[in-house]
């Protein structure tokens, strides 16, 4: 009887650790609902550490004494660049929730940067009032991009106006030197970039989509072709630009360039229902994970990785594979746990990170919040919600 009870005891405690370890690994894991959470406290934190309410600007980076000397100037504020990265993060969040109201005051701050110069308006890198610099044209097609992914989701005309401006003004940067392509910025043509010919395709893209003017789709095929010519490697990623001088490449491989061109390929699978481009997509997808993920922290900085995640996530409506997803979440996670500082802001070595990767987080987290409503998101495995 003793031996009875004391196997029955054995087994109780057994069953308290077991319940008390699930219960710990529960509460230090992430997921579970936990991204819209961590969404929020980012966001709560970007209003509070970078928003000048006396001004309604944007910080160029919290600290005062690290703000950017252009002559014998300051630039405070943010670049538009870092708007972009709000934006973006600002649409995500309102398709998760449709009473955030986000996306109207980021285009009142953006419109500061609105530059109606010939031969076509567009936006400058900084605020017009405090002499502004340069106009990018990939600033400006990331701005087109959210604005017509806006403009899907709630018919808004003013978000299309957008769109079109956009169009306008990128198309004065493409030209036939190394055989087609768009310039970097206005002020130079040193060069043609991956991020000025992926978002490029990508706006002429998401127009044919609204609008059905094959126009558009002829303009994203031109791009996208020169792009995968002149800038795409043996792997299947994209160095980062070509040089008009003389031809020569810069070899750097960033993410977001990869998830441009991820991303048009699904867009083309779409628009055209041609089955090459959802292999293509898959392929670069394939060739991504290794090199980006492969070490499980992020290789580049957060903005340029949410721009691969919208790829990825772009292609999961059409390939059910989540490992992409997963591997990008395993990355997420460490930054969680290991780059998060009290502030509820997110850091590196040399100090805290600007605006624009606190945007790209913040996007990420919303994508992530998404994800995990529509999913069952475990550590090392993705499934469908009944």
């Amino acid at each position: 009887m003793r031996t009875i009870k004391t196997s029955f005891l054995l087994l109780q405690v057994l069953a308290i650790l077991v319940s008390s370890l699930a219960f710990s690994q529960e509460k230090n894991s992430i997921g579970k609902g936990s991204y819209q959470k961590e969404m929020r406290s980012l966001q709560a934190a970007i209003q509070k550490n970078f928003y000048d309410k006396t001004s309604g600007n944007y910080l160029l980076v919290t600290d005062s004494l690290k703000r950017e000397k252009k002559g014998d100037y300051l630039r405070k504020y943010s670049y538009i660049w870092s708007l972009c990265a709000l934006f973006q993060a600002a649409n995500e969040i309102e398709k998760i929730d449709r009473n955030a109201k986000l996306l109207d005051p980021l285009i009142v701050a953006m419109d500061k940067y609105y530059d109606p110069a010939p031969p076509r308006p567009g936006y400058s890198d900084y605020i017009m009032k405090l002499k502004p610099g340069e106009r990018y044209y990939d600033d400006n097609q990331w701005i087109g991009i959210t604005a017509l992914d806006a403009y899907e989701r709630v018919k808004k005309k003013s978000y299309l106006a957008i769109g079109n401006l956009v169009y306008d003004f990128m198309m004065y940067g493409y030209d036939s030197v190394t055989g087609g392509g768009i310039y970097w910025k206005e002020t130079s043509k040193s060069s043609k970039n991956t991020c000025s010919n992926g978002p490029g395709a990508l706006v002429a893209l998401q127009l044919y989509q609204i609008t059905k003017d094959k126009k558009y789709l002829d303009t994203a095929l031109l791009i996208y072709n020169w792009t995968n010519d002149k800038l795409q490697t043996s792997s299947g990623l994209y160095y980062d630009n070509i040089r008009t001088k003389d031809n020569s490449i810069d070899s750097a491989i960033f993410s977001y360039n990869t998830g441009t061109m991820l991303e048009s390929n699904v867009y083309l699978y779409e628009c055209t229902k041609d089955e090459k481009y959802l292999k293509r997509a898959t392929a670069i997808a394939d060739s991504s994970l290794p090199f980006f993920y492969g070490k499980d922290k992020f290789r580049d900085d957060y903005w340029f990785n949410a721009v691969l995640l919208r790829g990825y996530q772009h292609l999961l409506k059409y390939n059910k594979d989540t490992k992409y997803i997963l591997a990008f979440k395993k990355c997420l996670d460490y930054a969680l746990k290991n780059e998060k500082n009290e502030s509820g802001l997110f850091t590196e070595k040399n100090g805290e990170r600007n605006l624009v990767d606190q945007g790209g987080m913040l996007e990420i987290l919303a994508r992530f919040a998404w994800l995990e409503r529509q999913y069952n998101i475990g550590s090392n495995k993705i499934s469908f919600k009944p």
